[in-house]
């Protein structure tokens, strides 16, 4: 029974994680450490990135909470540092593979969920400095991105459906 509690503490620190990190986006990354956040706005040469230093930023509380817990028995702390964890992979898939796709595994995806993502982080980018951003989450997607991604999905299916009517004639 106490399994099934530690792996529902690191799912509410899954979801607690996206609210963290709109928080930290907003007021930290596009606040007092935008210095480091910079160059993934403003993209230079190279593989690496300045904004790569918020990984351990992440990583660091994650990895104490479990070897911490762990090895003191405090399961509590150890589920909260594997929420951490996987909110972690989560967020490498999405933003680095899927948005940004520094690797190219995922390239050819018609999920309107990827699409509206795609869509809401590209109106994130559109802000070239600190101020006037928006879209400051990473998996929860706002209703306006995916508004325009079905309205996309009908305009194609028109054009397509009148391409089809005038091939016919």
């Amino acid at each position: 029974m106490m399994l099934v509690f530690y792996i529902l503490v690191a799912l509410v620190t899954f979801m607690v994680m996206e609210g963290i990190t709109w928080l930290t986006h907003k007021y930290v990354m596009h606040g007092f450490l935008w210095y480091l956040h910079e160059d993934h706005h403003q993209k230079e040469k190279g593989f690496f990135e300045k904004n790569d230093a918020f990984f351990l930023i992440f990583t660091i509380p994650s990895w104490l909470c479990i070897m911490l817990g762990l090895q003191n028995s405090n399961y509590f702390a150890a589920a909260i540092g594997f929420g951490i964890a996987l909110y972690g992979l989560a967020y490498f898939v999405v933003h680095e593979v899927i948005i940004h796709q520094r690797f190219k595994w995922f390239t050819r995806s018609n999920s309107k969920y990827i699409k509206a993502i795609r869509w809401a982080h590209k109106m994130h980018h559109k802000h070239l400095g600190k101020e006037e951003g928006e879209s400051f989450g990473m998996l929860i997607v706002a209703k306006k991105y995916w508004d325009k991604v079905q309205r996309d999905e009908l305009m194609q299916q028109s054009q397509k459906s009148t391409f089809l009517s005038s091939q016919q004639q």
